[in-house]
């Protein structure tokens, strides 16, 4: 993995190395003597300010994904392998926010559902009335 290179998605949406800030934590979990010498957790912070590519599509990822898409891992013993990780669900992340999302079209409420709504709602009223004491 070289340092000069772009992020590009899928979807031909672009991140500029500029707009990746990496930093790298000691893991936590199983690895023995590695775990304890070796900052292999990769946290890596992408300002989608810089995203490049077809205004619509950023604009929708900036409006999922706010200014800053933040993304760990600790997955692996090698910080290479875990920086390749990352970079991967970042270009996930930023391409399942591209996809518009369809609004459900309200619809009305079918007759035998509000039908079946009320008298149940008659059910529970009338079980609750045959527990009162009349006797009051």
């Amino acid at each position: 993995m070289e340092d000069a290179e772009d992020l590009r998605t899928p979807s031909g949406l672009g991140v500029p190395t500029e707009a990746l800030d990496w930093s790298f934590v000691r893991s936590s979990g199983p690895g023995g003597q590695n775990v304890d010498k070796r900052s292999t957790r990769v946290r890596l912070a992408v300002d989608l300010r810089l995203l490049t590519g077809p205004d619509a599509a950023v604009a929708r990822v900036r409006a999922a994904l706010g200014d800053t898409l933040r993304v760990t891992s600790q997955d692996t013993r090698s910080q290479w392998r875990n920086r390749r990780e990352c970079l991967e669900r970042a270009a996930q992340l930023i391409d399942a926010a591209t996809v518009p999302t369809r609004r459900r079209r309200p619809t009305r409420r079918t007759r035998g559902s509000v039908e079946r709504r009320l008298s149940s709602k008659r059910r529970v009223a009338e079980k609750k009335l045959s527990r009162r004491d009349i006797g009051w």
